[in-house]
């Protein structure tokens, strides 16, 4: 059950109310009594879930680890060679304007 904020426009009596979402609004302000209130648009109460078996890679079979854990090692080495390559052409770059 949510908790819906509440305004009073006779007397600024501002309070909480916790009930149901199939409840209508309340409409009488319990300090003076006016039907002048009004349910408030909130930002809304965020689920949090805490603890383990929330997210997807809590169920992975130890097989998949195994192959995103060699899969992720592939893809070190490729992007290792790509800037051992990259060195290795901007060398040369260098030399070339040294001697003009």
């Amino acid at each position: 059950m949510p908790t819906y904020d509440y305004q009073c426009d006779a007397c600024d009596h501002e309070f909480e109310l916790f009930q149901q979402m199939s409840e209508s609004p309340i409409r009488k302000c319990p300090d003076c009594g006016k039907l002048k209130l009004r349910r408030l648009f909130g930002t809304g109460a965020a689920v949090m879930f805490k603890g383990s078996g929330f997210y997807e890679t809590d169920y992975r079979s130890e097989s998949y680890k195994k192959g995103a854990d060699a899969a992720k090692k592939k893809e070190e080495k490729k992007s290792e060679k790509s800037d051992t390559k990259s060195e290795a052409k901007a060398k040369p770059a260098a030399k070339e304007s040294s001697s003009e």
